[in-house]
Parts: C-alpha cells; sequence; structure tokens
C-alpha cells in the first residue's frame, strides 16, 4: 500500500542533482552557482576514508559561515564506521534539507536516516535494494528514490556497456518508476552520465530517462547543467499544443475535440504537466 504521508506531500521539480565532493570546501560557492536544482555534497565516494571526518568540519564551517546555503549530503552507507556520525551531523545542521542514502537496501535503513528529521532519497544501487524495493518504498520519511547504474552493474556482474547489461539495468528503472508512482513519490533521479565531455550522449541519456518517467538525473561536473535541463525542457509544439488545450477547456465542458482528438482528464493533466516544467 502507498505511504499516505509521501502521497499527501506536493513535490517540486527537480531536474538536476550536481555532487560535489565534501573535501573540497571551494567548490561549494560554485556548485551552488551552478543553476543546478540540487547541490549534494558527498562524504561517500568522493571522500577518501581519512579525509571523511574532516569532510563534515569543512561542510560544518561553510553552513555556518553561509546560513542561506541550502545541500543535500550524501552520507556513507549503512554499516560504514562514518555513518552514525554524518547522520548526527545532518540532524545538527539546517542547511542539510536532504539525505542521500547509499547502497540503500532496506525499510529500516531509510527510516534510521529519516530519525534525523530530513526527507530521504535512497540509491537502489544493489541487487539486494532491487529486491526489496517495494518494502523499502513504503518507509516513513522518503521523499524520491535514485538508481545507480554503475554500483548495480557491478554487484550484478554485468559487463559494461553490453547489450545484455543494457537490459537488465533498463529492467530495473522500470521497478523504479513502478514503485515510485505505487508509494505517492517524487519522480525518481536517474543515475550520473559519467562522460563529462560527451553532451550529446548526456542529452540522449537524459530524454531516455524521462522518457522512461524519471524525474531527472544526478550529474558530477556543472558543465552538465545546462544539457541536462536543456534535454529535459519541452519541446516548442509541445507547449504551444497545452496552451491550446488548456485555453480551450476553460469555455468547453467535460471531453471534447480539439484538432480531431479527444481531450479528457487525462490529457488535461498531461498539458499541465508539460507547462509546470516552464517555472523551472
Amino acid at each position: 500500500m502507498a505511504n499516505a504521508s509521501n502521497q499527501s506531500r506536493a513535490h517540486d521539480v527537480v531536474r538536476s542533482a550536481l555532487f560535489v565532493p565534501g573535501d573540497r570546501p571551494e567548490r561549494y560557492s560554485k556548485a551552488l552557482a551552478s543553476g543546478a536544482d540540487r547541490v549534494i555534497v558527498d562524504f561517500e565516494d568522493a571522500v577518501e576514508e581519512g579525509a571523511k571526518a574532516g569532510a563534515r568540519q569543512l561542510l560544518g564551517d561553510y553552513l555556518i559561515a553561509n546560513p542561506e546555503a541550502s545541500v543535500w549530503v550524501r552520507v556513507n552507507s549503512p554499516g560504514h564506521v562514518q555513518h552514525e556520525q554524518d547522520l548526527a551531523f545532518c540532524r545538527e545542521h539546517h542547511g542539510v534539507v536532504a539525505i542521500m542514502l547509499p547502497k540503500a537496501e532496506t525499510k529500516a535503513q531509510i527510516e534510521t536516516a529519516a530519525a534525523t528529521g530530513k526527507p530521504v532519497v535512497p540509491i537502489i544501487e544493489s541487487a539486494l535494494g532491487a529486491a526489496n524495493l517495494s518494502d523499502l518504498c513504503s518507509a516513513t520519511g522518503l521523499e524520491r528514490l535514485c538508481f545507480g547504474a554503475i554500483d548495480m552493474a557491478l554487484d550484478l556482474g554485468l559487463k559494461d556497456g553490453s547489450a545484455g547489461a543494457l537490459t537488465v539495468l533498463e529492467h530495473l528503472k522500470v521497478g523504479i518508476v513502478v514503485q515510485s508512482k505505487v508509494h505517492g513519490l517524487a519522480p525518481a533521479f536517474d543515475g550520473v552520465f559519467p562522460a563529462i565531455n560527451d553532451s550529446a550522449g548526456l542529452k540522449h541519456a537524459v530524454q531516455t530517462a524521462a522518457q522512461m518517467g524519471f524525474g531527472g538525473v544526478l550529474c558530477i561536473h556543472p558543465k552538465q547543467v545546462a544539457d541536462i535541463h536543456s534535454a529535459l525542457a519541452p519541446e516548442v509544439e509541445e507547449i504551444n499544443w497545452a496552451n491550446r488545450v488548456l485555453a480551450a477547456s476553460e469555455t468547453q465542458g467535460g471531453a471534447f475535440k480539439l484538432d480531431g482528438q479527444m481531450i479528457d482528464a487525462p490529457v488535461l493533466a498531461r498539458a499541465r504537466r508539460i507547462l509546470s516544467t516552464l517555472s523551472n
């Protein structure tokens, strides 16, 4: 059954979420000025083991000096020696507005993170996480899901870049989209596109993710943000169509025809969804 608290939440449109290493404080402000819808300060993969405690101190100092700043934090995974300290840090700082939870595999892990009072964005990047997806999605405090294709492929032993690997990963993505809808979550994120200089490849990947029902993607470099937003923007023809549909609906009752197409409630909802993206 869908989580009632999740179903009642109004969801912001979030197209891009940019990672910045937690131990690189000179990059914090640049990331926040990049135009990304969200900035994720990373305490996990981007920070070496010996620098993780220092990364918390650096971000804490920055948030105190810049009280207007709002960031997400990717904490270290459940079971990591720094996990509890990371959660305590997130609980303490108002500037941390969400927790990204890597290698999420159980409902209990999400609810432990949510006990900080921050919404949780778990990354599904293991076979166990995918197998437990329905139960995991019923956790209190869950905002939206994120799919981690790179770690998932590694966990499953898939051959990188192969047609077979793509088939498996796309199948798992369907589960992410379906469970997000069933449980009333905000639209999910697809994972990072690692080729920083491949603008055309990035746009294609983002458009494919959007066609599958993902709301946005993670990114690893500020130069990717504009391409992501461009790829997710509706075409001029779509905008014109949506405006005409909604304008016609103001003078029509119930279902009606426009340009030979039947316009009813689901079509009106699609038109509103297209125009809602223009405010971002």
